[in-house]
């Protein structure tokens, strides 16, 4: 069982196949010290490169089947997806799957990895993502929703995958529609861009690389750091602008602004930031620049969050809708409350009207971009307020039984200390059949593909330049076991592989 659980170990950490060895050597070593009469079985212990290589596929095997187990329970469930190209040069499609059974259990899974390796249309997508669910027996008239990043083969009007699935729905159920969503965290993302901040941004990374990239000029910006007493050992260095990194990088940019100015004078380095910094004008810019990215980040880090319902990251973004308007009208009046960095400049009132107007733009393409959330805005109130909803609001199927909801004064109670799946899983399955199914649908929504991206990343740092060669059943088991939040039956697999050991 060791072999087990160190081959599970080293996956979840992204180490190397060849990691076993070392760590053998390492627990024999200590167990010289530790537990002599114990060494025998450390050295026991079977950890060569192509002993975990097979655990790790046993492991990945035993979880998929743990996983089939869990799906045919399922009575609903919605899938993310989202593609990329490794390292190299092979597409991979990513599924995951968001499913609820009978009693309200959520299942979050990767559901498979599928390689592409010509082309990646959306009938090649769509033919993977069929195969994938025709291997784990998913019926299509029990999917409620796709999300994905809004790519063009995923999203084509005539030919994308999406709508050939949503026909395929509608061909198994006239009855049932599907929903498509676009990942939530990604047009959040998009929307920033309407705020047209190159003219600050192009200036500040330039600065930091020029710091970054000459190692005397590094060395000596850190020594004039340490001499200033600055909190700041450091300036995050930026290469490709990711709004998350971006802010991190204004905000310390513009706290280290006097010492910049400095190295680039000590080093007759004539730096557009340098000369910007002694223009009121572009001081406050930087300045609005600096507080409104901090906002849109805080929002982007809300909706990162794990184990969030659509309905709640929907929430997130609606109120900071409102902020923006509250900031925009604050802006125009030139109160500066809510903006602490900007707060300090003096602001033109030209300046702070184009200020107010870029905020009221920036709403205008939240509206735009989350048109499909705002389409499910009655379905999360009848989800979340069922007490208050209108009645003539919901479909006639739930009406009758929203009524005996609304008047039962002992579910009124409980509908107050319980969480919000706790309540609707308690209701009586006979009285509130429709409900039930309805809440259930709601969710397995899928608001975002980060869970994607997220995986990407274990992918990008398994399959790296050093592991180009991994194999396609190696990187998909890898990826199962680093993602999955089911625990491998360890005795069950060792009892397997002495049954195959005895049986040759």
């Amino acid at each position: 069982m060791a072999s087990f659980v160190i081959s599970h170990k080293i996956v979840k950490h992204s180490k190397t196949f060849s990691e076993g060895e070392f760590l053998k050597d390492c627990m024999i070593a200590v167990s010289d010290i530790l537990c002599p009469e114990s060494k025998k079985k450390f050295e026991s212990i079977s950890l060569s490169r192509r002993t975990v290589v097979r655990r790790i596929e046993c492991i990945s095997e035993d979880l998929t089947d743990q996983l089939g187990i869990r799906i045919k329970s399922l009575l609903w469930y919605s899938l993310a997806l989202d593609e990329s190209t490794d390292i190299s040069d092979t597409a991979q499609l990513l599924i995951f799957i968001t499913g609820i059974d009978d009693q309200f259990v959520i299942t979050e899974e990767l559901l498979s990895v599928e390689h592409l390796k010509e082309t990646t249309t959306g009938d090649d997508l769509f033919e993977s993502v069929s195969s994938c669910m025709e291997r784990f027996g998913l019926p299509w008239d029990m999917l409620v929703n796709v999300t994905t990043d809004g790519a063009p083969s995923l999203t084509g009007k005539n030919s994308g995958l999406l709508r050939k699935m949503k026909d395929k729905v509608l061909a198994m159920n006239s009855s049932h529609s599907m929903l498509s969503l676009h990942c939530i965290i990604h047009q959040e993302s998009l929307c920033k861009s309407v705020l047209n901040l190159k003219h600050v941004v192009d200036p500040v990374v330039r600065v930091v690389n020029f710091i970054k990239a000459r190692g005397l000029n590094h060395r000596q910006f850190k020594s004039l750091l340490s001499d200033l007493e600055s909190e700041y050992s450091d300036v995050l260095y930026h290469t490709n602008v990711r709004w998350l990194s971006l802010g991190k990088v204004l905000q310390r940019v513009w706290n280290l602004r006097e010492e910049i100015v400095k190295v680039t004078e000590m080093k007759n380095t004539t730096m557009e930031f340098s000369t910007q910094m002694k223009n009121r004008e572009w001081q406050s810019v930087i300045s609005f620049a600096v507080d409104i990215i901090a906002k849109l980040n805080a929002l982007n880090l809300k909706l990162q969050v794990k184990c969030v319902f659509a309905h709640e990251m929907y929430a997130e973004v609606k109120s900071f809708q409102v902020k923006l308007m509250l900031f925009s009208r604050q802006l125009k009046e030139h109160n500066y409350a809510h903006f602490p960095t900007l707060q300090l400049q003096t602001i033109a009132t030209q300046s702070a009207e184009k200020y107010s107007q870029q905020l009221s733009h920036l709403n205008e393409e939240f509206v735009r971009r989350f048109a499909d959330f705002k389409l499910l805005e009655k379905e999360f109130a009848l989800l979340t307020v069922p007490f208050t909803i209108d009645i003539d609001s919901v479909p006639a199927e739930i009406q009758l039984e929203l009524i005996d909801l609304q008047n039962d004064i002992v579910l009124k109670e409980q509908f107050k200390g319980l969480e919000l799946m706790q309540f609707w899983s308690s209701l009586q399955k006979d009285k509130f059949s429709n409900l039930q199914t309805f809440t259930r649908k709601m969710f397995t929504l899928s608001a975002s593909t980060y869970i994607c991206v997220q995986t990407f990343s274990t992918m990008n740092l398994n399959k790296s330049k050093c592991r180009s060669q991994l194999t396609d059943v190696n990187l998909t088991s890898i990826m199962r076991i680093a993602t999955s939040t089911i625990s491998p039956d360890f005795e069950k697999l060792v009892k397997t592989c002495s049954q195959l050991h005895s049986s040759h």
